[in-house]
């Protein structure tokens, strides 16, 4: 049952020189008490949203057809254009399914109206095609209806992106378009594309011994997207789906979560408008309610508290700070800790669109 009790939240945010009060200090975000159902808690974050455009989502793009993600050649390389009048937003973990092997996205990016092709960094998650799979094109993606279910991987992008930010010569980044070679050019993909196709394969036996059902797909069984299609996964997400998915949904002030798995808070996502929020919201629900079913033969553990979810917020906030350009449009800010991750995405002109919280 939904419960209406909050504590609050101090945010700050980086600059590109040092932190400053970002307007949620000032507007007093506040964290709800845990909305449960089984293993899986989450804990609703309300503040004051900007008052910027909103910008259209990788997924509502590609369904339009106002974005084309292409294949380069290259397993960790892709490309991603904007035809669009509206600027779009690529979330790290966005799964992109076609092209020669369907492939998990490891950097935000922000791309402006008619952004003229952008590079971007990405990984494999489905080991075992080179080749277009049957009424698919193989030289480019269609849909990004998915994200990654997994922290392991999660944290294994961030450590990329991070190091690959650290391999951009100066702060003077690049032209966004065309970006060859890439910013990350000089980053070492191999240690985290293994661990991505491990996590992969982890992922696939666990949800099949949860569903009692193998999710592997015949027409790739290494294929992530496709396991998560498959129909026992998603008759077990549904009852997650009708307890959880609609108190995100109720208020306008709601602008992001923090979710635990098993009385352990694994992460968040906080957006800059509640527009935004709920355009990312069922997504992201959905990736979190994947990654709880996977891990259900853990032992029963009561949720956190609101205030534990507070101090997890508080304690990302703590790290080795560091800011970093993406590109020509693009800053990743984070904060780097003993236990956490923080990230955060902006534009050149300093405003923020998303923020990124990871257990470590």
């Amino acid at each position: 049952m939904r419960r209406r009790a909050f504590v609050h939240l101090a945010a700050f945010f980086l600059s590109p020189l040092a932190f400053v009060p970002s307007a949620f200090a000032a507007d007093d975000m506040r964290v709800s008490d845990p909305i449960v159902h089984d293993n899986l808690a989450i804990y609703l974050l309300r503040g004051t949203a900007t008052d910027r455009a909103v910008p259209v989502t990788l997924q509502e793009a590609l369904a339009k057809g106002s974005v084309k993600v292409d294949e380069t050649g290259g397993v960790n390389e892709l490309t991603v254009e904007n035809l669009g009048a509206d600027e779009v937003f690529v979330q790290a973990g966005d799964i992109v399914k076609g092209g020669r092997q369907d492939r998990v996205l490891s950097v935000d990016l922000l791309l402006p109206p008619r952004s003229g092709r952008v590079s971007i960094a990405a990984f494999c998650v489905e080991h075992g095609r080179w080749s277009g799979r049957a009424n698919e094109d193989a030289a480019s993606f269609s849909s990004a209806s998915s994200a990654m279910p997994s922290q392991e991987a999660k944290l294994a992008m961030r450590a990329y992106a991070d190091a690959a930010a650290a391999s951009t010569p100066s702060a003077a980044a690049p032209a966004m378009a065309p970006a060859h070679p890439p910013a990350y050019a000089g980053a070492d993909t191999g240690s985290s594309q293994q661990t991505i196709w491990s996590t992969v394969k982890k992922v696939q036996e666990r949800l099949s011994r949860s569903v009692g059902a193998q999710v592997a797909a015949p027409a790739s069984p290494s294929s992530l997207q496709l396991s998560l299609e498959n129909e026992k996964l998603k008759q077990a997400q549904a009852a997650y789906i009708k307890a959880l998915q609609d108190a995100g949904e109720a208020d306008t002030d709601v602008v992001g979560y923090v979710y635990a798995i098993n009385g352990k808070i694994d992460g968040g996502d906080v957006y800059a408008s509640n527009a935004l929020f709920r355009k990312m919201w069922r997504k992201q629900l959905a990736v979190n309610v994947i990654e709880a079913i996977s891990k259900k033969d853990a032992a029963p553990a009561a949720a956190p508290s609101a205030k534990e979810a507070q101090a997890f917020l508080v304690t990302a906030e703590t790290g080795a700070k560091t800011e970093r350009a993406v590109n020509g449009h693009v800053r990743l800010a984070t904060l780097d800790g003993d236990v956490s991750l923080y990230a955060e995405t902006r534009r050149s002109d300093g405003s923020w669109v998303h923020r990124n919280y990871l257990a470590k």
